[in-house]
């Protein structure tokens, strides 16, 4: 198959959102990210952009996480101990395709303002070319999400990578494939209180600051 069969070139998204979001002191999951949670934005991003299946890797498959992500269409999968932090959420996703998918687009969930746009454009050029790895650049500054060629899969699911994906990235260097986007959502990354009040600053005053 050529990188261009789109039967071929199927490509998961996944999100994981297994933490207990200690720095933000609440699930940023269900965050309030204008109108729509951090999940749902995330969720809708991939699957609008194109990907699917889209899994959401969850600590407790029954909670409010996982409830969530059911009803915006995205399949649940279970991380029971997500101790080795997002690898080992990206590496439970991966164990669950059986090689139904190219590739995959991992996304954390605290990038709630990627858009869809983006993240078609990233599929366009996972399809019409064999770059291993493919990711989204504005303004010089890499972002997320980042899609990997499913030759990379058995890198990823490697035990001793020392700083998990980023170790696959710097591996494979010169086999990474930039793609200009006019999205500054990439690189927004929403983990603290004080980065959540910064951008959506009416959802973190009806969240935090009730009388």
């Amino acid at each position: 198959m050529t990188p261009t069969d789109p039967e071929a070139a199927l490509v998961a998204g996944v999100v994981p959102a297994s933490g207990l979001s200690r720095r933000m002191g609440s699930t940023k999951a269900l965050l309030d990210a204008g109108g729509r949670s951090f999940l749902q934005r995330v969720v809708t991003a991939l699957s609008g952009g194109g990907c699917d299946p889209v899994m959401v890797v969850v600590r407790d498959p029954e909670g409010p996480v996982a409830a969530m992500s059911r009803t915006a269409g995205a399949r649940v999968v279970e991380n029971p101990d997500p101790s080795d932090g997002p690898i080992s959420s990206l590496r439970t996703a991966l164990r669950t395709l059986d090689g139904e998918v190219a590739g995959c687009a991992f996304c954390p969930v605290d990038h709630p303002r990627v858009r869809a746009a983006t993240v078609a454009r990233l599929l366009e050029v996972f399809r019409g070319e064999s770059a291993p790895i493919v990711l989204p650049v504005h303004d010089g500054r890499r972002g997320h999400p980042v899609l990997f060629r499913g030759v990379l899969f058995p890198e990823l699911l490697d035990e001793e990578l020392e700083e998990g994906a980023r170790t696959v990235v710097h591996r494979h260097a010169d086999g990474v494939r930039e793609v200009p986007v006019d999205d500054p959502g990439i690189l927004v990354d929403i983990d603290t209180l004080s980065e959540y009040r910064r951008s959506y600053p009416d959802a973190y005053r009806k969240r935090f600051q009730r009388r």
